[in-house]
């Protein structure tokens, strides 16, 4: 499978740098994020182990590109889609900016309302896991990934996610 085009959000960016992937996940898709994502992984950095800090700079360099999200795209996708109001800001950024998009992307992030919103759109389709995403490219962690990270995690909670969204 070639290289995907993957819209990130901060828990994606900080697993992928604590069990060593990153390396293997920038080079092997074609990411992309919003500032807030990039601001996010600042945010708490002097409370982090040394290994643990991600560098701002370097960080940005691995992006394809990183989207500013406007008060007009936020307010829109509010309006249209009510429930981004209650995710968190790198999140609400984030669906906000992949909504404004015509081309082919899928999303990673473990949120299960990041998660909700995607299956409530109909675009379960284009939400993926990082274990996906490392396995797609050859990649095998040496620190194991958290368990919201991986692949039987994402079907079990999106299996869920659907029955409670067909009850509603």
């Amino acid at each position: 499978m070639g290289a995907r085009l993957v819209l990130v959000d901060t828990n994606v960016i900080l697993e992928a740098h604590r069990t060593g992937s990153w390396r293997a996940l920038r080079g092997g898709h074609r990411l992309e994020t919003v500032e807030d994502c990039v601001i996010e992984t600042q945010t708490g950095a002097q409370n982090r182990r040394p290994e643990q800090r991600i560098e701002e700079a370097a960080l940005r360099g691995d992006f394809r590109a990183i989207h500013e999200v406007g008060a007009i795209d936020r307010a829109n996708a509010v309006l249209s889609h009510p429930s981004i109001a209650f995710l968190d800001a790198g999140e609400q950024a984030l669906w906000c900016h992949a909504l404004t998009r015509t081309d082919v992307w899928v999303l990673c992030g473990p949120d299960k309302a990041s998660l909700r919103l995607g299956l409530a759109l109909g675009l379960g389709g284009r939400l993926v896991a990082l274990e996906t995403l490392l396995d797609e490219v050859g990649h095998r962690p040496v620190i194991a990934l958290r368990r919201n990270y991986t692949i039987a995690w994402h079907r079990e909670t999106l299996a869920s996610l659907s029955t409670e969204t067909k009850r509603v």
